[in-house]
């Protein structure tokens, strides 16, 4: 049996996979946000423990005899948030998390120190990413940065306290800018310039390989074997492709969770910075990925709900699935740049927008404009990750928006591909992670890394498709017209 943990942004997942593809039980923990300034996001590490307990008793109640059965625990998680640590171990500060735009000066400041950082990390330098935050913290909270000992990414902070072990593998360890991505180890030029060296750095695995065994007195405490083994995990987006079987070259899918993204696995490295495209190692050895992000994606969906005073999701995406093609080209077009954005602008200081607002405009209105907006965004990376035109290679579909059909039809519309919503899809990223124990534990990838059942297909559709195809271009126009407004 194998724990998946998954340590998201708005909550904390729990799964139970046996060697037969089983899930057996899953749980979750609610986790929120702190945002003390316009454009800060923070957590409290604390709160993840507290949500990882809860979960844990959830799943010991849920399933017993499974729960005693665990073997080896894998980890995913949020990535590029900061965890700063004193020699002690303890936590100095909220951890500042991806979606803060507030290192933004620091990213020239980065690329000015070290002139070739793009070609050692393949990436630009971007206010989200781990290593902008420590010059933040240098320049803004001396202090603070006088104490750091250690530097450690939100899910291998779970795994310190796990194991007493401090160690990252080399997914997560892509998003932080001090990975040599290529070489797939940590770039001393990248931490001297952060005013850091080797000794604040984890140690690496790849995320298939043990990084440590559950303390024997936490296992006794959760009623677990001694001697659990703890893999080396991944970001959330590598832990996805894994969980659905999207390890090999071309392979991929598209995310609406929290943020928004298109992932393409590799069997090579294949660096796009200049285009705002991340490319990240896979939690998997010898093996890349692509992956494009924006930063609100069906957050940006919760949002309107909440806005126009809508009971929940469902109901909201029920009434976007009623309009018709009409009421849809009447529609108000919106940038979804709620928390800034990545793929293809990079600018922290892009912002929501409706444009073309009217009196006679609904709640339903507003929640298309939302989704048809989110699904351009996806389209522009895309398209940034030289994926342009109709293809018939389908992509998987993962996270809670993936649950709306009428999302996920409007989706496969404005990509010009088939979409692929899978069974278990919603947790593609505690399945990845328990798959990752496995494979640490012994298991093959063949075996291990299979693709899911589909559950549903959403071809495009050819009316739905004409009517975006119109629209694109108007919602394209509106980021260089308001730049300087933002």
């Amino acid at each position: 049996m194998y724990l998946g943990i998954d340590l998201g942004t708005s909550g904390l997942k729990l799964l139970l996979l046996d060697a037969a593809h089983h899930v057996h039980a899953s749980a979750d923990a609610p986790l929120t946000l702190q945002r003390p300034h316009p454009g800060w996001s923070e957590q409290h590490p604390q709160d993840w423990w507290l949500a990882l307990e809860a979960a844990v008793a959830q799943l010991r109640a849920l399933a017993p005899e499974a729960w005693q059965q665990v073997r080896a625990i894998g980890l995913s998680g949020q990535m590029h948030g900061a965890v700063v640590l004193n020699a002690q171990h303890e936590v100095l500060r909220p951890a500042i998390l991806w979606n803060d735009g507030r290192a933004d000066a620091q990213c020239t400041t980065l690329e000015q120190r070290v002139p070739n950082s793009r070609q050692i990390t393949g990436n630009l330098a971007m206010p989200g990413f781990t290593a902008p935050k420590l010059l933040w913290l240098h320049e803004h909270e001396p202090a603070v940065f006088a104490q750091v000992s250690q530097v450690l990414l939100p899910k291998d902070w779970l795994r310190l306290q796990l194991t007493g072990e401090s160690v990252s593998e080399m997914s997560d360890a892509s998003g932080t800018l001090w990975l040599d991505v290529a070489r797939r180890c940590w770039s001393e030029p990248m931490l001297v310039a952060c005013g850091l060296t080797l000794a604040h750095m984890p140690h690496l695995v790849e995320g298939s390989q043990p990084s440590g065994t559950l303390r024997s007195a936490l296992a006794r405490q959760w009623g677990l074997p001694q001697h659990v083994m703890v893999a080396g995990g991944g970001g959330d987006n590598a832990s996805s492709a894994v969980g659905i079987g999207a390890v090999n070259q071309g392979q991929g899918f598209v995310s609406l969770g929290t943020s928004g993204v298109v992932f393409l696995a590799s069997d090579h490295y294949q660096p796009a910075p200049e285009l705002a495209v991340h490319a990240f190692a896979h939690a998997l050895p010898g093996r890349w990925h692509q992956m494009a992000v924006m930063l609100s994606a069906a957050s940006a969906f919760g949002w309107v709900t909440q806005l126009t005073g809508t009971a929940d999701e469902a109901q909201l995406s029920q009434q976007v699935a009623g309009l018709s093609l009409p009421r849809r080209a009447a529609a108000p077009v919106f940038l979804p740049y709620l928390s800034g954005e990545r793929t293809p602008h990079n600018n922290p200081n892009a912002s929501g927008v409706f444009v073309g607002l009217r009196s006679n405009h609904t709640a339903a209105d507003l929640a298309y404009a939302v989704m048809e907006g989110v699904s351009f965004g996806l389209t522009d990376g895309l398209r940034a990750m030289g994926q342009s035109g109709p293809s018939a290679v389908p992509l998987t579909l993962v996270g809670g928006g993936a649950r709306s059909d009428a999302w996920a039809q409007l989706l496969a519309s404005a990509l010009g591909c088939p979409l692929l919503r899978c069974e278990g899809a919603h947790t593609a990223a505690a399945l990845g992670a328990a798959r990752l124990a496995w494979l640490a534990d012994g298991g093959k990838l063949r075996q291990v890394c299979q693709n899911l059942p589909t559950e549903r297909a959403f071809e495009p559709d050819a009316s739905g498709a004409q009517l975006l195809h119109e629209r694109y271009p108007r919602y394209r126009a509106l980021y260089p017209a308001l730049i300087n407004l933002f």
